[in-house]
């Protein structure tokens, strides 16, 4: 019996497992020498149903080993490969390359690169070569940029003073700053949760020292105990809290009150009492440093005063205390208190104002100040008002065209 050459000497067959892209599996035998690219043209056959539409589908298809997700090289064979029996291999369609970009595309993106691109510093040199050059000191100019809240505050003392001479010209000025006196005294007035002091009386603690601490630790009874133990041996412990006075200093400025007000007819009377009723509005908007802020600062190493002065300079910021008490301590309280120069331009400008003149007449304007000047963060509070808004709003505005000009 004749037996051809290639079937004795074939390798050893073996049976692969395919997995098409589209789901299909089936069986193929191959034996070893057989390359993977005749084992792929096989796998396409079977899937074209024995005959292959295009011929170039081979190269657009690959053969991956399952196990090792090795991709297949088409010019090895089989064993080369180290493909074993019943090994799974993944018959898959090659990713298409993207299309090359046309030589327009690729100008039109780079001139669009380019005009995006910001100009280096030989193309500004060149663009301002014409200029007249200018030498300008960066530090005056930022010195002549005055600060808009610093210089509020300067404006403000001054309008107070104003305020207050145009305000005693009113004949109704006491009945009206005795009601505003009233209305301060119900929204200052201390509310002090009577549990709390409760609870720190039980303890031991002073009424009087009780109601300070719980004042000065938002109404919290752990806070306010801890206050109290480590002021126990302060001298000032007793001390009211600014705007505050003892109970029998209010009932002696009280029935002071009284007295003036039944007896007083004149208009030198009439305007002292005004005068007292200005210094107690000042006193209940007098500034309060924030209790924790004086704690942390002072164990620093700094001196009580010192902490509260940069508190009040800060607005009760307690980073910015810090960094005003390490700089050079500008502005000092003393600048605080001072007015700005009433022959300025920038207040012969705000006194002209006749929104500002009007305003200067009702007397929420000059609570609005005061309340300002030692509480900058009610600003935004008063800016929304519809009596006091219309002033804040020319004020800022004539201060914002004088200080560009």
């Amino acid at each position: 019996m004749f037996v051809q050459e290639e079937k004795i000497f074939a390798g050893k067959v073996l049976r692969l497992h395919i997995c098409a892209s589209d789901g299909a599996e089936w069986l193929e035998e191959a034996t070893e020498d057989t390359s993977v690219e005749k084992l792929k043209e096989r796998c396409l056959k079977h899937c074209a149903h024995g005959s292959l539409e295009d011929p170039k589908s081979i190269t657009h298809h690959k053969l991956i080993h399952a196990a090792s997700e090795r991709v297949l090289s088409d010019a090895r064979t089989i064993l080369e490969e180290n493909i074993q029996d019943q090994d799974v291999l993944l018959l898959i369609k090659k990713r298409a390359p993207s299309p090359l970009p046309k030589m327009a595309d690729v100008s039109a993106e780079e001139k669009k690169k380019q005009d995006q691109k910001a100009p280096d510093k030989e193309a500004i040199l060149r663009a301002t070569a014409n200029l007249p050059s200018y030498n300008m000191d960066r530090a005056a100019v930022q010195t002549n940029m005055r600060d808009f809240q610093t210089e509020l505050r300067k404006i403000l003392v001054s309008l107070i003073e104003v305020a207050q001479k145009l305000l005693a010209l009113n004949p109704d000025a006491v009945e009206l700053f005795k009601k505003a006196n009233a209305m301060l005294d119900e929204d200052e007035d201390e509310h002090v949760d009577e549990a709390a002091l409760r609870q720190l009386t039980e303890m031991g603690f002073p009424e009087n020292r009780a109601t300070k601490a719980l004042q000065l630790n938002h109404m919290s009874v752990p806070q306010a105990m801890e206050w109290l133990i480590e002021h126990a041996e302060d001298p000032t412990i007793d001390t009211p809290l600014p705007g505050q006075a003892p109970p029998e200093a209010e009932g002696a400025t009280a029935a002071a009150s009284e007295a003036a007000a039944g007896a007083s007819t004149t208009d030198e009377e009439a305007r002292d009492e005004l005068t007292e009723i200005f210094k107690k509005i000042r006193r209940k908007r007098e500034f309060r440093a924030d209790a924790r802020a004086v704690i942390s600062l002072m164990e620093m190493g700094f001196d009580e005063k010192e902490v509260i002065d940069a508190l009040r300079v800060n607005n009760n910021q307690q980073n910015a205390a810090c960094e005003w008490l390490l700089g050079d301590r500008k502005p000092s309280p003393e600048e605080l208190d001072k007015g700005i120069d009433p022959d300025s331009p920038l207040f012969q400008a705000i006194l002209d104002n006749p929104v500002v003149q009007l305003g200067l007449t009702n007397p929420k304007t000059l609570l609005a100040f005061e309340d300002m000047l030692e509480n900058p963060l009610n600003s935004t509070q008063w800016m929304n008002d519809p009596e006091t808004g219309p002033v804040m709003l020319q004020i800022s505005r004539i201060f914002q065209t004088l200080n560009r000009t």
